[in-house]
């Protein structure tokens, strides 16, 4: 599993692909500055090379765009990029750590949950779909958060029944020990991002 902590959030992300193999259909990045995070959790269609391909597309634009690219901006980008590659579900946020807010948008099957201290759970339904190159509407969410909300965001390997109960009372590892099990039994590749903001 990889971490990450600053004065703003710390995060946990861990990865499995589909029966160990050696491609993951599933890509995931993030970055952030001393006012933003941006987090990128993509999902190739299918499994193995062609689907890892389509994924790290994503990251590729992700990683040289987010400094100067809206998140909208960025996923016409990755849909554009996608044009004669397998396709990809799509999940872009960023966290402003000034205005305390987030900026969301997702095509396609992957889950995202906000659980704010009040213990409000935030869940935006995704557009269905993929990326695919063909031209696509984006639904932009906004939504503000309090010190000590727990943000989670997976691909569709990572079957969950109880998300609300999961991130109740734990802390980001405890969180992301429980994801990390439930990712090694799967039969599809299966990603997971948990965050605290601070």
């Amino acid at each position: 599993m990889e971490r990450e902590k600053s004065k703003w959030l710390e995060l946990v992300a861990g990865t499995h692909s589909k029966g160990g193999n050696s491609h993951c259909g599933d890509t995931y990045f993030f970055v952030q500055d001393d006012t933003s995070f941006v987090c990128l959790l993509a999902d190739g269609l299918g499994s193995g090379r062609f689907a890892y391909e389509s994924s790290y597309a994503a990251l590729e634009i992700v990683e040289r765009e987010w400094k100067r690219e809206s998140i909208e901006g960025m996923m016409d980008l990755i849909n554009k990029a996608m044009f004669q590659k397998r396709g990809a579900a799509v999940a872009l946020f960023k966290v402003d750590f000034e205005t305390k807010t987030f900026e969301y948008t997702c095509v396609g099957n992957i889950r995202f949950y906000l659980y704010g201290p009040d213990g409000k759970l935030t869940y935006p339904l995704p557009v269905t779909g993929y990326l695919s190159g063909r031209p696509q509407r984006y639904r932009m969410e906004h939504f503000v958060y309090q010190p000590g909300s727990k943000f989670l965001v997976h691909s569709d390997g990572v079957v969950l029944l109880n998300t609300k109960e999961l991130m109740r009372y734990r802390s980001t590892e405890q969180i992301a020990a429980e994801l990390d099990t439930v990712a090694a039994k799967s039969n599809d590749d299966a990603t997971f991002l948990v965050g605290n903001l601070l």
